[in-house]
């Protein structure tokens, strides 16, 4: 479940911070259960990043359907 603070992470920070988990996993030198709280971590700012990538997706899909729309409202009165 995602915090009301990992929500307000903007992407950059979200991508960032998940840069610097992977890179502490991938080091290794961890224990067991800090290697366990970093994955999840990192399994929580992934979300954080999917879905402003979702959101971004969804706002240029609809700048997209609009721009087609005015396009053939615009063919139709020729």
């Amino acid at each position: 479940m995602t915090s009301k603070a990992d929500e307000a992470l903007g992407y950059e920070q979200a991508r960032d911070e998940l840069i610097e988990v992977v890179r502490r996993l991938e080091a290794g030198g961890t224990t067991l259960e800090e290697s366990l709280a970093l994955w999840e971590r990192g399994e929580e700012l992934a979300k954080v990043c999917r879905r402003w990538l979702e959101g971004a997706r969804a706002r240029l899909d609809a700048a997209l359907a609009e721009e087609a729309e005015e396009e053939e409202g615009e063919e139709g009165e020729r």
